[in-house]
């Protein structure tokens, strides 16, 4: 549905980086009573009960102790994730939802905040009971009216949340603890689920003065610690160096069944370093317990000290059912230069995969093919499901006929000689795009008719990515395109991509297995005008948009399949992106003063949500 259920509702966090009924009306409006349930499948059955007691993913007597230290890159400015500005860190705020996430089941919620919910059957609007033990930090209850001020706040202040929310037309009150969303369009399976994820914030808190008296804004940047809800709270802060926070010893949730197990650690605390480079030598040294490498040569290389040698530091490569998305040389269509579609292939084809993975990957990757790599949801071989046909055909005069004709594959540069085939057809298309190769000062330059030469720029907000891009620039000056690379902190990153301020960056696109609404903000032709939205490429394609409501609108696992593998088919066919590779495991070192589940669950390793400290391992560390 989003990046998935499970990083949507961390995505807040991650910004340092939601049946109808007459107005007034209550649910026993209804010609019958409507059916109450304790969580949300968009499609199939629940797999835990009503009386379920835990996910059987997590250690129900997990001790509750120490501490884990974790990282982040670059720096922040601000606490409040609810606004557009500054460069924030999300995780101080930690508000809860009205619905949480299941962690093996790949499109599953149950009750949070709320107790139960209930829909109609056109899907138009949505009911949530709250449970009145839910209580913010400051010991006042979350209401019903925290819940409609938080969505209006949210919606005004970040176009985000304007934008996932956009199909929630209003909230209202409508029972005792009861609140009732009205949809926009009836018919979409997601929206139940949607507002589920709704953060719902304390509007007495927000709406109220500061220790100074000024009067909090949710629109305006902030250093001062929201108030929040969850597990944890933030007790200390240093801007661009840590965040400290603490677990809430009278935490309203800690019970619930979607909670047991959960939030072991005692202090939880994030140490902030310049870039990839300086974090993987402070975790070696010791400054902060657990790593997510997202870097082959890392892998590969980087793990060969003492503390890893005699076992005080772990590495574990865990394979789980996500789907892996697109991770792309992702264009600003904005810009002239890469309108042309021809133009886009042919800095594919001069992309030289095989190479990049054999000499700076070790061989760990495989080549994205697909927009929902690594899951059913891509599209293979030549188009012959009649379902994903007929949705086809419904666009077939505004998508290129390679989608009926072709199996999509990306260029092969095994050898020598493919790349040099490879380079000739991307000079071809850059011809028949309008574009001239020169000799210029005895340099082969690419100009356009206008004379004007084919300079682009790849912003990067890393240097682990120059030695990718590096031998990237020189295959395509070959074709005469003048390339420079230009590496930039993370928040002037994050500002030029929010403002669509770049020729090529790094584009990545998480999906879930129960692709939804997110899709629009992706692809959609309104998206690409709406700075901080996710169609960073700017795609304007009403082919696509009519094929992301049939995703949308599905009314069945087989129809939602068709639809996405029709959707990938037509963006693939499109050249949007420089699909890059992606691996179907994650690959994880932490010093070993932990312990998880004896089985983690399908979709996420789980760290540290369902691991705890362990006093025995960690007293081992330093004495091999």
């Amino acid at each position: 549905m989003r990046l998935n259920r499970r990083q949507f509702a961390k995505l807040a966090t991650s910004l340092g980086l939601l049946p109808a009924l007459p107005a007034g009306l209550g649910p026993r409006a209804y010609a019958q009573e409507p059916t109450w349930r304790h969580g949300l499948s968009l499609f199939g059955e629940l797999k835990y009960g009503a009386d379920f007691m835990h996910f059987d993913y997590v250690k129900p007597d997990a001790p509750k102790a120490g501490r884990v230290r974790l990282s982040g890159v670059g720096s922040f400015d601000n606490l409040n994730p609810y606004t557009f500005k500054g460069d924030p860190f999300g995780g101080a705020a930690n508000n809860e939802t009205l619905l949480s996430s299941s962690l093996d089941e790949a499109s599953a919620e149950y009750g949070l905040i709320a107790e139960a919910v209930h829909y109609p059957e056109d899907y138009s609007s949505a009911t949530y009971r709250l449970r009145p033990e839910a209580r913010f930090h400051d010991g006042k209850p979350i209401t019903v009216d925290d819940v409609i001020w938080s969505l209006s706040a949210l919606k005004g202040a970040h176009p985000f949340y304007n934008a996932y929310y956009a199909n929630i037309a209003s909230a209202e009150p409508t029972g005792e603890n009861e609140v009732t969303f009205r949809f926009s369009e009836k018919g979409n399976r997601e929206l139940p689920q949607i507002s589920g994820q709704l953060p719902i914030l304390p509007k007495h808190w927000w709406t109220g003065t500061d220790a100074n008296g000024k009067a909090r804004d949710i629109n305006a940047t902030t250093l001062e610690i929201p108030l929040g809800s969850g597990p944890y709270r933030a007790t200390e802060v240093k801007p661009g160096e840590f965040v400290r926070l603490e677990r809430v010893k009278d935490y309203w949730g800690e019970k619930l069944p979607v909670n047991v197990g959960q939030n072991n650690f005692d202090e939880i605390t994030y140490v902030f370093f310049k870039d990839q480079i300086v974090a993987h030598e402070a975790f070696k040294a010791g400054q902060y317990d657990y790593r997510l490498e997202n870097s082959a040569k890392q892998w590969a290389t980087g793990y060969d000290f003492p503390a890893a040698k005699q076992g005080d530091v772990v590495l574990e490569k865990i394979k789980t059912k996500n789907g892996t998305g697109m991770q792309s040389f992702a264009f600003n269509l904005r810009r002239a230069k890469f309108q042309d579609a021809r133009v886009r292939q042919a800095f594919n084809l001069a992309f030289n995969f095989e190479w990049s993975n054999e000499n700076l990957f070790f061989g760990q990757y495989k080549r994205s093919d697909s927009y929902f790599s690594n899951s059913e949801l891509a599209s293979t071989g030549l188009l012959a499901d009649p379902l994903e046909i007929e949705i086809l055909e419904s666009v077939k005069d505004q998508v290129p006929g390679e989608v009926f004709s072709a199996e999509y594959k990306n260029p092969v540069s095994g050898n020598p000689t493919e790349q040099r085939n490879n380079l000739r057809q991307a000079a071809r298309l850059l011809q028949q795009a309008g574009f001239e190769q020169k000799l210029v000062d005895g340099k082969t330059v690419l100009v356009a008719k206008s004379g004007e030469t084919f300079n682009v720029e790849f912003t990067l907000d890393s240097p682990l990515f120059e030695r990718i891009v590096l031998p990237y620039t020189q295959e395509l000056a070959k074709l005469g395109i003048v390339s420079t690379v230009r590496t930039v902190d993370s928040a002037q990153y994050q500002e030029r991509v929010r403002n669509f301020d770049f020729d090529i960056v790094v584009g990545s696109f998480a999906q879930s297995l129960s692709p939804g609404n997110e899709q629009r903000d992706y692809w959609g032709s309104e998206a690409a005008k709406r700075p901080g939205s996710r169609n960073i490429l700017g795609i304007e394609n009403p082919a696509i948009d009519k094929l992301i409501d049939r995703l949308i609108f599905a009314k069945s696992r087989e129809e939602l399949v068709a639809a996405c593998r029709a959707l990938d088919r037509v963006l693939l066919w499109n050249h949007y992106v420089v699909p890059m590779w992606h691996i179907p495991y994650e690959r994880i070192a932490y010093w070993n003063r932990f312990s998880k589940p004896e089985k983690l669950p399908d979709f996420s390793v789980g760290f540290p949500t369902i691991w705890w400290f362990d006093a025995d391992k960690d007293a081992k560390i330093g004495k091999s």
